[in-house]
């Protein structure tokens, strides 16, 4: 990381002990990770990114129980999961969880090979009224940072200094959700390749003594 060069000579003062110059060189450090700069939002981003850049499906939980004549997603997109080698599934009863209890239904489970796609890292979903948390999700693709476009300017509420940053991001995909069948079924998988590189995303980050990190991942 570069440092800033008037804030270390600011720390330094003049001559010290190496014990103490190198605490305050750590000081300076940490004060040149506080500014707003390119750089450091760039840093910021891509540990986000490395950390929670996942596309993933919303399919929380499994088994995944879909009834017979339903026109729910899963329908749709279950069998196709099951013709890449995802899924497995076996018919069964539906039970009240899944649908009026008694009806014919197809039950889908992950194979060795969807377990892999199976990443348990938390997803927050966002409502008007509160945040929900769910610990896994079956996801088709990582998301990496493609340019940093700019951030608004950062305020101070309740002691607490926040600011918005806007990027737009590369996508890689895994081998099956580049086939025709999955991005026909998952369409918002779709749009996100569609958009790579042009689509504006936000990413709330607030100022820690260690400097700037996405709210997501501290929450404090």
């Amino acid at each position: 990381m570069k440092t800033n060069a008037s804030a270390i000579l600011r720390c330094i003062g003049g001559a010290v002990s190496l014990l103490v110059m190198s605490a305050l060189l750590a000081g300076c450090d940490n004060e040149a990770a506080r500014i707003p700069s390119q750089e450091n939002f760039t840093a910021t981003t891509n540990d986000y990114l490395a950390q929670r850049g996942h596309v993933c499906l919303a399919k929380y939980e499994w088994p995944i129980t879909v009834a017979a004549g339903s026109r729910d997603p899963d329908a749709q997109q279950m069998p196709v999961l099951e013709k890449l080698g995802l899924v497995a599934g076996k018919d069964v009863v539906a039970t009240s969880k899944d649908a009026p209890a008694g009806l014919p239904a197809r039950e889908y489970a992950l194979t060795d090979a969807g377990r892999k796609h199976y990443l348990q890292v938390p997803v927050v979903i966002r409502t008007t009224t509160e945040n929900i948390t769910h610990p896994a999700d079956f996801c088709a693709a990582t998301l990496s940072l493609d340019r940093l476009i700019g951030w608004d300017p950062p305020q101070t509420r309740d002691g607490r200094t926040a600011t918005s940053l806007l990027f737009t991001y590369r996508i890689a995909l895994e081998p099956w959700a580049a086939t025709p069948e999955a991005q026909q079924a998952f369409p918002l998988l779709a749009r996100a390749i569609q958009r790579e590189g042009t689509m504006q995303m936000r990413l709330g980050v607030h100022l820690t003594q260690r400097g700037w990190v996405a709210d997501e991942l501290d929450a404090h």
